[in-house]
């Protein structure tokens, strides 16, 4: 692999092509306006194009043109032809294809596979403004209005779609997006280094096919390709053994054991004598490391992945223990009759790079042809900062560890500050308050290992489960020093934390808790326990409830020594793969019994890559080694068990009443409807008749194959008789709730309510 290189450390001087504007241009009249006669890359996103370090084209762009490139973007153009492609003309060098900040299938659909009525990263939030798979068919658009152009494929939706992967839309084991997108290279993760040495080889006059050694980078070679002689391949089975393996080579044996073979086949070879040569250990470990950085691991092909679930899951276990940048090898995985060859992920941007990367010219503000269109996603992030990237927590849910890794990449304190003074003097309809200042987790700014040489030998799959490791720093000093001169910058009135919490390692420091409660919460404050069961927790990698509980305790404390009524917001997640009906049943009864009501809840959505993915497809668990008898991972598929789940994290809506009594008295508990405080779910009764789901209100009044516990009593003529009848749950021989143990609040007297309404 090629050696790094900081991103600026010498910029080429190529003012004369690349002047800095307000904007990249989006058409020919704004690159005449500049001089340009061409472009030298031409972004196509399927974002609308906002000027600002939050959105990726914007970045790669701003990034490009301090390297002194000519860059146009072409945002969310019409897919049904190459025209819209045309617009900017032929690129001196290559498209670089992007679907946007988001996977464009979760952009475009639900958990429960329905197309959403909104784009949040779309002018007036309008609908249906990109395609399905938004990298593959831009990408095949770009190469048919210039064949001979070479595309460059990236971003989110491209990273995570690198090697075979389940597709969660079409329920099956797609190939990799390089074969169905025809691009010549992929660049996945934080590709800010290999994009500007991919650029700057190209401009010098590099075919794209010769380009083979810059890490994050991924492209289509011939079967069995090697860069060189000296290669070695190891089998992803010498990695993680999946299932049986071949017996053991006899060492006493002294021949072939077929009997019939040639005499001549069967003698012992002759012994070869060879000096020994004693060597000093860094010789040795210069050696294994040479040894290891020309060793590619062969994955099992696309047609093994796509038809055995086991394969599958030894292949996400493989792939993720091969993803630190200090230890990872090149990967390669055959589809059909040519390899998919991954070289490892990038290295880490230095503090310095990352202050360049997000100090730049930006406009900060959504490209003029927009008008007064709202985009709701420039809406939220318009007056937030990003301090760091990266997420050393490992959720298997999530897929920022598989994109952006997890070492964390932090911004320097001036850098940050200077941004927020940015926002205050530049971002219109700034009022004093910065809404977010944080990333894809809030509290692991400059956090790292304590040790380099640990964490580049590292292989475990998060540094804070299942206990926090040893050798991370958990000292958020730097934090709090961070919060305390942003709040104090004039014209700032208040800095709020929006971004996630990890709230095991927030406790590490009660002084960062303390000044988060005290000063950073406008009265709620979201985290996400995201469940209560042990079980379900271990294949989430989270903590236990108890880390949520200790939090709590330090939360509630200091916000009454502020002197502010101040509310945890948790976050859980339904469908869980791991998660059986007790356990959401278990959850329900634990926000019951804390009195949570929660408004936004989410099912799992399964997204390509994520280690939670490999168990809702494969039933099997690749946090640990992966056999054919290995544990089962039971999973919730069926939609109308998906709903039930979900039903639970929101018990008090009498819209999911009728599901959650049908649920409930299959699994033995309806002990659990009834009226009172020990109950979950009330019985059904009249005032519930105008909100009752219609499928409901069906079986309990016709059909032959009405439920019999539904079924209205039949009316008598007398007043009592008008009312439906109440739900009359059967009788279980279940234990009692753990709601039976929560007391009530004993009913005043009607004195004693008389003495309170006089005070």
């Amino acid at each position: 692999m090629s050696s790094p290189t900081n991103l600026f450390a010498t910029v080429p001087k190529r003012s004369s092509r690349a002047a800095a504007a307000p904007f990249l241009p989006m058409s020919r009249a704004e690159m005449a306006a500049l001089g340009w006669d061409s472009c030298d890359v031409i972004l196509v996103t399927g974002d609308a194009y906002i000027d600002h370090p939050s959105f990726g084209m914007a970045l790669v762009g701003r990034l490009l043109e301090a390297q002194g490139f000519r860059v146009g973007i072409i945002a969310q153009p019409d897919w049904l032809s190459a025209d819209a492609f045309r617009v900017l003309g032929k690129p001196n060098l290559y498209f670089g294809v992007t679907a946007g900040n988001m996977d464009s299938m979760v952009n475009r659909y639900t958990a429960d596979r329905k197309i959403r009525s909104d784009d949040a990263y779309t002018p007036n939030g309008e609908p249906n403004k990109r395609p399905d798979r938004t990298v593959t068919v831009y990408a095949q658009r770009a190469r048919e209005a210039f064949p001979d152009v070479p595309v460059i494929i990236g971003s989110i939706e491209a990273s995570l779609r690198r090697i075979a992967h389940y597709d969660y839309w079409s329920d099956k084991v797609r190939r990799s997006v390089l074969p169905d997108s025809k691009a010549d290279m992929l660049l996945f993760g934080n590709a800010e280094r290999a994009l500007v040495d991919l650029t700057h080889r190209l401009a010098a006059g590099e075919h794209i096919k010769d380009i083979r050694n810059l890490r994050g980078t991924a492209f289509m070679v011939p079967p069995g390709w090697l860069p060189g002689d000296d290669w070695g391949v190891h089998n992803s089975t010498r990695v993680d053994v999946p299932g049986k393996i071949d017996a053991h080579y006899d060492p006493y044996a002294m021949a072939q054991e077929d009997k019939s073979a040639c005499a001549t086949d069967n003698a012992q070879a002759k012994e070869v004598i060879k000096p020994i040569r004693i060597m000093s250990r860094e010789e040795r470990l210069a050696m294994a490391k040479e040894k290891h950085d020309k060793t590619v691991v062969r994955l099992p092909s696309y047609e093994t992945v796509s038809s055995d679930p086991v394969m599958y899951a030894h292949t996400s276990r493989v792939f993720h223990l091969e993803s630190n940048p200090g230890n990872a090898r090149a990967m390669v995985q055959a589809h059909g009759e040519r390899d998919v060859w991954l070289n490892p992920p990038p290295l880490p941007l230095a503090m310095d790079e990352m202050d360049g990367v997000y100090d730049m010219n930006y406009a900060r503000a959504p490209h003029p042809s927009y008008g007064k269109a709202k985009i709701p996603a420039w809406d939220m992030i318009r007056f937030s900062v990003n301090i760091m990237r990266g997420c050393f927590g490992g959720c298997t849910f999530c897929s920022i560890t598989e994109h952006e890794g997890r070492i964390i990449q932090s911004r320097s304190e001036p850098s940050i500050l200077r941004e927020i003074e940015h926002i205050r003097d530049k971002t219109k309809g700034f009022t004093g308050t910065i809404s977010d200042m944080g990333g894809p987790t809030a509290n692991m700014y400059r956090l790292a290992c304590k040790d380099k040489s640990i964490e580049e030998s590292c292989r475990r799959l998060s540094c804070v489960y299942p206990t926090i490791c040893v050798n991370l720093g958990t000292d958020h000093s730097k934090l709090i020093s961070l919060y305390r001169k942003a709040r104090a910058i004039p014209g700032i009135k208040k800095v709020l934390i929006s971004s996630g919490l990890r709230y095991d390692l927030a406790v590490r420091s009660p002084e960062y808790v303390k000044e988060l409660v005290t000063h950073h919460v406008g009265g709620l404050l979201k985290i996400a326990p995201e469940h209560t069961e042990e079980g379900t927790l271990s294949k989430m990698m989270k903590p236990g409830i108890g880390a949520y509980d200790e939090f709590k305790e330090m939360f509630d404390r200091f916000s009454l020594e502020a002197g502010k009524k101040q509310y945890l917001i948790p976050y859980f997640i339904a469908a869980h793969p791991g998660t059986t009906d007790e356990d959401m049943l278990n959850l329900a009864l634990w926000l019951k019994k804390n009195n949570f009501k929660l408004d936004q809840v989410q099912t799992f959505m399964p997204t390509p890559m994520a280690m939670a993915t490999t168990m809702y497809y494969s039933r099997k668990n690749p946090l640990k080694k992966v056999t054919a008898d290995s544990e089962i991972v039971e999973t919730a598929k069926s939609g109308k068990v998906r709903r039930s789940h979900k039903a639970f994290l929101r018990y008090q809506d009498p819209a999911n009443w009728p599901i959650l009594r049908e649920t409930l008295v299959k699994m033995g508990r309806g002990d659990l409807i009834g009226n009172g405080d020990k109950h979950l779910v009330p019985s059904w009764q009249a005032s519930e008749d105008g909100g009752l789901a219609a499928g409901e209100r069906k079986r309990q009044t016709s059909g032959a194959g009405t439920l019999d516990k539904f079924v209205a009593a039949p009316k008598r003529k007398t007043e009592r008789a008008l009312a439906p009848s109440p739900f009359i749950a059967p009788e279980s021989k279940v234990r009692p709730s753990i709601l039976a143990t929560i007391k009530s609040k004993p009913k005043a007297a009607p004195a004693a309510k008389a003495g309170a309404r006089r005070k």
